[in-house]
């Protein structure tokens, strides 16, 4: 494969996997239950507006501002393809801790009415398991760039799904307590056994 064709699938390919995946976000954002409490709109734009950013960064054809769009490893067709199955590993679990969270599920932080904390499937082996889907979908994504633009990208949603974490944690502990803090001293928050 040439760089031009891997430029090609990067082009298409990865978008339309991200596609799907949102597709399947909106439709599934349709059944949930009702809101009891909601984070303030400020407080939304501080961790969506630089993940839009992120994702702006990594989708956008051109961003040749301070070298970004310089190779951080040399061009190779394994590179492509390797990021491309992270990224698909990353989407399918975040969809998996999706279904699995199903009416409880929010875009934004929220405690939903008898909102249930949930402990199951992918939330036994990280607490915040779509935080984690989405960074490795990301990572991939910009290992199949391979510009730096996309660690850059990885970079800023990173620090935007701490602080959205950060926020649910808070919330989470209010609201159940003993039985969170214990589900916190048992499993990590983004990273299986580590972090």
């Amino acid at each position: 494969m040439t760089p031009e064709l891997d430029s090609l699938l990067h082009r298409w390919l990865l978008p339309a996997l991200w596609a799907a995946w949102a597709a399947y976000w909106w439709v599934a954002s349709l059944d949930v239950k009702e809101t009891a409490r909601r984070e303030p709109f400020v407080s939304r734009a501080l961790h969506l507006g630089p993940m839009f950013l992120a994702a702006a960064m990594l989708w956008s054809p051109r961003l040749d501002v301070l070298g970004l769009e310089t190779r951080f490893i040399p061009w190779a067709s394994w590179e492509f393809w390797l990021g491309v199955a992270m990224t698909c590993g990353g989407l399918a679990f975040a969809i998996w801790a999706r279904r699995t969270i199903g009416r409880n599920w929010s875009a934004i932080v929220t405690l939903k009415q008898d909102h249930e904390l949930v402990t199951s499937g992918p939330y036994a082996l990280v607490r915040h398991p779509i935080y984690t889907g989405l960074l490795l979908g990301f990572l991939g994504s910009a290992i199949a760039l391979g510009q730096w633009r996309g660690l850059l990208a990885v970079a800023i949603f990173t620090l935007a799904a701490l602080r959205k974490y950060r926020l649910e944690e808070r919330w989470m502990r209010e609201r159940f307590g003993v039985a969170y803090d214990a589900y916190r001293a048992r499993v990590k928050a983004l990273v299986p056994f580590l972090f």
